[in-house]
């Protein structure tokens, strides 16, 4: 656990603003709160809190980046984040992709470790599952941080991982449910989208579920549980399915990932649906390129709540710099915020991501005694 002593005195003033605005939140009921929610979470990333300044950056230090697999989105976009954040303080990365095949996860381990580097970031992948590879960093005193290794931020229990950099996957999914009911002014009619296999998708979808159900005009007209890997085979003929049984009385779909939304598509046009009606497609956390093209051109998918990957890639690297020079970690988590088609940023260069617009390169250059960028 984190001494709340040691965390900065700007973080404590992040928290009491957010005490205060849960507060101010609390004296608001039904669909007054949905309402204030979905303004907050749709509000522009200027105003979003900047993390605390830490320690000037170490020189000439070497870390490397093992994701999960590097052919998903989020994973690849937090390395592209790491390697910009690296560069601009002049440290050496090096990438390893276990490309989700066990066969190569101690290989891999065993190459990283042989870099001898100054600390290392996980990508993606189960943190309690892959703490037997992280002994040797353990014992050797490298320190170990991570992305969306565990369902929270913070140390991950039983693991040598120090900081697991993510937003909070429960927010996440009460601010996507809050905003359905918002949209359809308290008389939704919902289908979820699941993937049981995974506790943290679970409790994103029994959230939403709680949330919607708790809307006295609202209806979870059904949950479907699809593993992620399953979607283009099983998705297609599922929404056939649901298209018959339920017909106009299905309004909006609610899925744990914009990946169900990829197959949504073909079935929706093929039976005549117009790219901008219901159902409307709002996804609890993900932020793909594909989703993103989706909600600017008003096609089949009306919200999603991205992560902000390549500010986490450069939280990474301040987390490292700070645990290197015995620092607590900067306790830092970043707010939902929903995309729409009202408030999509225009194309950036870098892959079409969610990035924020508070400033943070700047903060984290000056915070590293780095300057900042022009």
């Amino acid at each position: 656990m984190i001494d709340i002593r040691a965390i900065p005195a700007v973080v404590n003033l992040v928290i009491l603003c957010i005490v205060s605005a849960v507060s101010a939140k609390a004296e608001l009921t039904g669909l007054e709160l949905s309402r204030q929610i979905a303004r907050d979470a749709t509000k522009p990333t200027e105003s979003w809190p900047l993390p605390s300044a830490g320690p000037v950056a170490l020189d000439n230090q070497t870390i490397v980046y093992i994701g999960e697999d590097l052919r998903n989105g989020g994973i690849l976009g937090v390395g592209a984040g790491v390697r910009e954040a690296a560069r601009s303080i002049g440290w050496k990365v090096y990438f390893f992709d276990i490309g989700s095949r066990d066969e190569f996860r101690e290989s891999v381990f065993s190459e990283a470790f042989s870099k001898r580097p100054d600390g290392i970031i996980l990508g993606g992948m189960d943190g309690v599952a892959n703490a037997v590879f992280l002994n040797r960093f353990e014992e050797a005193g490298i320190p170990v941080v991570g992305w969306h290794v565990a369902p929270f931020p913070g140390p991950v229990a039983g693991t040598p991982i120090q900081v697991n950099v993510t937003t909070d996957s429960l927010e996440v999914a009460r601010t996507a449910a809050h905003y359905v009911i918002a949209d359809s002014e308290g008389e939704a009619k919902v289908i979820l989208f699941t993937d049981s296999r995974f506790a943290i998708a679970l409790k994103k979808s029994s959230t939403m579920q709680e949330i919607i159900g708790a809307c006295e005009k609202c209806t979870v007209l059904e949950t479907l549980d699809i593993e992620l890997d399953e979607v283009a085979q099983q998705v297609p003929q599922a929404v056939e399915k649901l298209l018959n049984k339920y017909g106009e009385r299905w309004h909006y779909s609610l899925g744990i990932n914009d990946l169900y939304f990829d197959y949504f598509v073909t079935p929706l046009v093929m039976n005549g649906y117009q790219p901008d009606g219901a159902p409307l497609s709002i996804s609890a956390g993900d932020g793909s390129p594909s989703a993103f093209l989706r909600i600017q051109n008003d096609s089949y998918q009306k919200a999603t709540v991205p992560e902000p990957l390549l500010f986490h890639g450069w939280q990474l690297i301040d987390e490292l710099n700070r645990l290197l020079q015995k620092h607590p970690p900067s306790g830092y988590i970043s707010p939902p915020h929903i995309v729409t088609k009202d408030n999509i940023w225009p194309k950036h260069d870098h892959l079409n991501l969610f990035d924020p617009e508070n400033g943070y390169r700047n903060s984290y250059l000056r915070s590293w005694g780095k300057g900042s960028k022009q």
